[in-house]
């Protein structure tokens, strides 16, 4: 059997569960949504459900699909120590950006320089003489 990661790679399943995380959807409505075949969905959708990704229930002519929670369990598990990694990074970002929002900012006043490229002699008031 294909692990969890090898399931979700595959763009058309990924498109699936994330229809599924709204709410429980037929084979027909989410061929209608992302375009598909019916026999591509099908298929797709026995792959999630041999993995344990997807549950169905039968509602008169329609089989409705929606996600089970145990693999996502194994592959948010995965992602925790990349999650702390990255947390650490992120506040460190904001430390840093903080700390550039306090400091004072100088801005740079501009000059009129003549073809030379010396300044231009001012008046009192700012003027060029």
């Amino acid at each position: 059997m294909a692990s969890v990661f090898e399931i979700i790679a595959e763009p058309n399943r990924r498109a699936i569960l994330s229809l599924l995380v709204a709410s429980e959807q037929s084979v027909g409505e989410i061929e209608r949504q992302l375009g598909m075949p019916q026999p591509t969905v099908s298929k797709h959708l026995r792959v999630l459900r041999e993995a344990g990704f997807v549950e169905s229930t039968v509602d008169a002519q329609r089989r409705l699909y929606r996600l089970r929670p145990g693999p996502f369990k194994e592959v948010d598990d995965w992602l925790a120590q990349f999650r702390r990694f990255w947390s650490a990074h992120v506040d460190a970002l904001e430390r840093y950006l903080d700390r550039a929002d306090r400091a004072p900012t100088q801005q740079a006043r501009p000059t009129n320089k003549n073809k030379t490229g010396r300044p231009e002699p001012r008046t009192d008031k700012g003027e060029k003489k």
